[in-house]
């Protein structure tokens, strides 16, 4: 199998709080250090599937401030033509706050993520070779197309369905592969096969299938980007033709290599 990964997904741009701890309701606390980097679930797995190697393509949509993100994802080997700009809107934002120990709280602003319009997936020329990976970041009529389109072209379909939406079961269904944390898999009940199933155990690595991979031990600096890290990498491996046991591990080796630094992408470009 060779291929393109092709990302459906959500664009943000992050301001990323460290604190001695995460605060309680009602609570202020300072912020030792703010960094401006670029993120969303879309094109953080975007990046990690092109460092990974993979032909990679993004579809979704920026804000008149998304230049430099634009600008950042080239720079990574990500194709942006199928990125829409859009003048009236800015774009997808995230305030990330990480305390010392590695845990983060995350609030996110739609901005331009809840214009990514069907047409822009109904347009795309997949075929059997491409994986499509998409999250629940953008409105549930793109996701439905992705899957549809993803359906007809014999793309393989990967779903990493965050943040969860209990309406989007009928794309669970259509899904090859299903990525979820342990929370996300009590929440899918019986709606997935078992072998279709892909589950991150955070430090203690992932399962899918009967095939499980473990993590090098670490002491994590940041845990915000790690899932999505798993979920390009896994993707790109796909792609590349990787057995399911090598492309779990790639993909959990990769998580890893995140938690050891500050934010899922560093800027490529200025």
């Amino acid at each position: 199998m060779s291929g393109t990964v092709v990302v459906v997904g959500s664009l943000n741009l992050d301001t990323v709080l460290e604190v001695e701890r995460i605060p309680s309701p009602g609570e202020t606390v300072h912020s030792r250090s703010g960094t401006f980097m670029p993120g969303g679930k879309g094109g953080n797995q975007a990046a990690a599937a092109a460092a990974a190697g993979a032909p990679t393509r993004m579809v979704a949509a920026v804000g008149a401030d998304g230049d430099r993100y634009l600008r950042h994802l080239s720079a990574a080997g990500v194709d942006t033509s199928a990125v829409a700009r859009l003048a009236d809107v800015p774009t997808g934002a995230a305030t990330v706050i990480v305390d010392d120990t590695g845990e983060n709280v995350i609030v996110v602003t739609e901005g331009a993520n809840g214009r990514v319009r069907a047409e822009q997936v109904e347009t795309e020329a997949w075929g059997p070779d491409d994986v499509v990976l998409v999250q629940f970041e953008t409105p549930a009529a793109v996701v439905r197309a992705a899957a549809a389109r993803a359906a007809a072209t014999g793309a393989t379909l990967v779903v990493n369905p965050s943040p969860w939406h209990d309406d989007l079961g009928d794309v669970l269904e259509q899904a090859d592969v299903v990525i979820v944390n342990e929370h996300e898999r009590r929440q899918l009940g019986g709606r997935v096969a078992q072998d279709r199933i892909c589950t991150t155990r955070g430090g203690d690595g992932a399962r899918w299938a009967g095939e499980s991979a473990t993590p090098e031990p670490i002491t994590p600096l940041d845990t915000a980007g790690a899932g999505d890290a798993f979920a390009g990498t896994l993707a790109a491996a796909l792609v590349a033709g990787a057995g399911r046991g090598d492309a779990l591990q790639r993909a959990v080796d990769a998580a890893t290599a995140v938690c050891l630094r500050r934010g899922a992408q560093q800027w490529l470009t200025s």
